[in-house]
């Protein structure tokens, strides 16, 4: 499995966006919808899930809460944060999603687009207090009810192909295809050269076509 960055940057990632979500809901007044929005549009988001160290690990969850707002061209005042005790809601939020993002390699666009960020917070009860790994197989198997089509599959309707076209371009067999994309078989176990044969006849890289959720 290829993650999104290296794992030594993880915990100081998940504190990082569970302190920023926590700060824009209850000291800057967002709707959390709102501001991962914001997150998303200003860049910040594709800086953190490429593991750019300056935004995952160089800024707390203030600062990277600032920055969001700047780049997306909001004015604001900075003000004196409030550190809450305990956990909150959003901050299990941002916490737990940045190590599901670390996780699949996701970008946090394709996440929210098929679980959005307020049934994310939905999940919080029961499994704040379960290990993060059962949130992850939550999220994976919502992700795949939401998206059932495989990236193959996609990528050969973008393409205008039809499966046996696919096969004759391709080279590889029609029944193969046909299996990756009902998932009979996991493409991610498939042999580099249907991949590459895959890919190239796609026009698109061969990550394009694993199923990061499998």
């Amino acid at each position: 499995m290829i993650r999104a960055y290296d794992k030594i940057y993880l915990e100081k990632a998940r504190t990082a966006l569970g302190r920023m979500l926590d700060f824009a809901v209850y000291d800057l007044g967002y709707d959390i919808e709102d501001f991962f929005s914001l997150f998303l549009s200003s860049g910040t988001a594709a800086q953190f899930e490429a593991g750019d160290f300056s935004v995952i690990a160089g800024m707390s969850g203030v600062e990277l809460a600032y920055t969001v707002l700047e780049r997306a061209g909001v004015s604001f005042t900075r003000i004196h944060p409030h550190y809450t005790a305990n956990r909150s809601e959003e901050y299990w939020v941002g916490w737990a999603l940045a190590y599901y993002q670390w996780e699949t390699a996701l970008h946090f666009a394709e996440i929210v687009r098929y679980i959005p960020i307020k049934e994310i917070l939905a999940l919080y009860s029961p499994y704040h207090e379960m290990d993060i790994r059962q949130f992850v197989d939550e999220m994976n198997a919502r992700f795949r009810a939401a998206k059932p089509e495989t990236n193959l599959k996609l990528r050969r309707l973008e393409a205008g192909l039809s499966q046996r076209e696919l096969s004759e371009m391709s080279g590889v067999p029609l029944r193969t295809v046909q299996q990756y994309e009902q998932r009979q078989k996991n493409i991610n176990l498939a042999k580099a050269e249907y991949l590459v044969m895959l890919s190239k006849t796609l026009c698109c890289t061969v990550e394009a076509l694993m199923e990061k959720t499998e």
